[in-house]
């Protein structure tokens, strides 16, 4: 779930207000059409910022409804999400629907992941994969001819609507598109994602997707996994080589806030796994002399729900914090800060996050030598701004590697 913006205007403008009228109407609707008219003229408004570039109303709709109203917030977000990772295009007298779409890369290592462009022979080799093992037939494809990372894509939903459409013209007139000169730099984590980011279009009401065109949700199932399994093959050994150094690991290809939001959640793991490896190599140490911490971060209120935990690291021979990462809450595991529990979230994930934590750390070989169970501030270095860390005496603690220990480029995740 998308958390709101640190400003916003006191007063709403009347884009703002009607955006959030429509959104209430539609979350109230009780059918299918009622609910489908009050969209069409969601849509129509949404279309009409986007293209006016009015990025300002449509969060300040965002973050009203997220503080008064969650049903309907999610209604419009989901709304400008849709509108802005696809469009319709007129070209030549057909009519063609168009989707941004994104393959993230799960990367780790201790030493820096690459971001940047792509040679152009390599392009064209991701791209054919792309439309043989991922899209559907007589589909069009253009790939942004660079790997992104995180800081690199775009800002806002006005950005990603940009985006969609030229790279949307680019697939359907076949031709190259053009990243931006000087792209934002990148931040140095030892775990990280890496995105390509493509736009697919076809004749408007046909298949974008290969799965789409099965005869049953069984097929499509299987027509999906058969997809996810040829693109790690195919395409894994062009990236590998963009990634040199790093572990990696592929996710389908899907549309781009689908997938951006799936690569936020199974990065954590990774983030557990690089800390360990680096720290490893770097202290000289075996897995079996480092010892966690883990501790739940958030909102001094009682009612506010958890916003992430943070996991400490130190050895056996040194109490003392000396490196940690931020395992950050999404959406309903905001509300899931312990286990067991009976949520609808629980039983689609199977784990809350500090179950799925616990499990990773004994799996690594890791001791959890304190699980804290009270909350803490979320609090920051006043002089680097990098999160503070519970350490086993309950003490918020900037987590300092040895002066004598190899020094790395990455940082806190």
């Amino acid at each position: 779930m998308r958390r709101p913006s640190k400003f916003f205007p006191n007063k709403l403008s009347a884009d703002s207000q009607r955006l959030i009228s429509l959104a209430q109407e539609t979350a109230k609707a009780t059918s299918r059409l009622e609910r489908r008219a009050w969209e069409q003229t969601m849509d129509g408004l949404v279309q009409k910022l986007l293209k006016g570039k009015r990025q300002d109303a449509i969060d300040a709709a965002l973050d009203s409804l997220f503080k008064t109203e969650l049903n309907a917030y999610d209604v419009l977000l989901q709304t400008v999400e849709a509108a802005s990772e696809s469009c319709t295009i007129e070209h030549e007298g057909l009519v063609y629907d168009a989707l941004l779409i994104a393959a993230p890369v799960l990367a780790w290592t201790r030493f820096l992941i690459p971001a940047g462009p792509i040679p152009a022979e390599m392009q064209t080799t991701l791209a054919a994969h792309l439309s043989a093992h991922v899209l559907a037939k007589d589909t069009h494809v253009a790939l942004a001819p660079a790997l992104y990372a995180i800081d690199q894509l775009p800002f806002t939903h006005s950005d990603t609507c940009a985006i969609t459409k030229s790279l949307a013209m680019a697939a359907i007139k076949g031709n190259a598109f053009k990243i931006p000169n000087n792209p934002p730099d990148t931040a140095p984590f030892l775990a990280d994602t890496r995105y390509l980011i493509a736009a697919v279009a076809a004749p408007a009401g046909q298949a974008l997707f290969r799965w789409q065109t099965a005869q049953t949700p069984a097929s499509a199932a299987s027509l999906r996994t058969e997809a996810l399994a040829q693109w790690q093959q195919q395409a894994g050994a062009n990236i590998a080589r963009l990634l040199t150094g790093c572990n990696i690991e592929f996710l389908l290809p899907e549309s781009y806030f689908a997938a951006c939001r799936k690569a936020d959640l199974q990065i954590r793991p990774c983030s557990i796994r690089a800390a360990v490896h680096y720290l490893t190599h770097t202290l000289n140490v075996e897995v079996a002399g480092l010892c966690a911490i883990v501790a739940g971060f958030g909102d001094a209120s009682a009612d506010a729900p958890l916003s992430e935990y943070r996991i400490g690291f130190s050895t056996r021979d040194n109490p003392n914090i000396l490196y940690g990462i931020v395992w950050p809450l999404y959406g309903q595991e905001e509300d899931d800060d312990d286990f067991p529990s009976h949520s609808p979230f629980d039983l689609a994930r199977g784990k809350v996050p500090i179950q799925e934590i616990l499990e990773l750390l004994q799996e690594m070989g890791v001791v959890c030598e304190k699980r804290h169970h009270e909350r803490f501030p979320m609090e920051f270095c006043d002089d680097c701004g990098a999160p503070l860390f519970a350490d086993a005496t309950g003490n918020l603690v900037h987590a300092e590697m040895p002066e004598d220990a190899e020094q790395n480029a990455a940082r806190l995740h």
